[in-house]
């Protein structure tokens, strides 16, 4: 690879990691495998996102299983891709990974609320504060049954760590930057846990129509 020093020759390399990210963090596993599993559109159910936890509101606890892999995998196959040609192309293409399943060109830019591709790209990056954030996530899980407060909480503490108990700099910086576009994404969530109406993990919901005045989850 070129001198990453140059920026007159490292920025094609930049510019193709970030589209490859964006590219693969838009692929819908909730959406395909949610209509491949004949509960047709997960759009029409439940919070009407096409994440994790509301995959697991059709009732099948195995599509969700799989939606959750699919989602963290993007994020962790795009660092690892990347990572071939460099520290930098790895960030990069984590970074556009995110931005994907946030906002897929194919679906309107109405994505996902990043939660799994958050960890997929922290287990390619960095592993061992993949393990911290993904104990976190599923400590707050089994004592509150929230997957959003679960997923806010992960969130917020892994740049602080990466920071300033792994001395971890540019990641922290790129982590506190992913955070607060997850938070911005679970801004509805947040208003819910605080009126205390939020719905719990693993609550089976009617279609999204039908149940407009029900709390729904986080999604990731």
């Amino acid at each position: 690879m070129p001198d990453p020093i140059s920026w007159e020759f490292a920025w094609p390399y930049y510019l193709a990691a970030l589209a490859f990210g964006y590219l693969l963090g838009t692929i819908p596993f909730g959406l395909i495998l949610t209509k491949l599993g004949g509960h047709g559109d997960i759009r029409e159910i439940g919070s009407g996102n096409i994440g994790t936890t509301n995959v697991l509101r059709t009732g099948s606890k195995k599509l969700a299983a799989a939606t959750l892999l699919g989602d963290a995998l993007k994020g962790t196959v795009a660092v690892l891709i990347a990572a071939r040609f460099g520290p930098d192309t790895a960030l990069i293409a984590g970074f556009g990974a995110f931005l994907g399943h946030l906002f897929p060109v194919w679906l309107k830019f109405k994505g996902g609320k990043g939660v799994a591709t958050y960890l997929g790209i922290l287990l390619g990056l960095y592993w061992p504060m993949f393990l911290i954030a993904a104990l976190t996530w599923v400590g707050m899980a089994v004592v509150f049954r929230y997957s959003s407060l679960s997923a806010l909480t992960a969130s917020a503490v892994t740049p602080i760590i990466l920071y300033f108990g792994f001395s971890q700099f540019q990641l922290g910086e790129m982590f506190l930057v992913l955070t607060l576009l997850l938070w911005a994404k679970h801004h509805e969530n947040i208003g819910r846990l605080l009126k205390g109406q939020e719905s719990k993990i693993g609550k089976k919901s009617r279609p999204a129509e039908a149940s407009v005045s029900e709390p729904s989850p986080g999604d990731g």
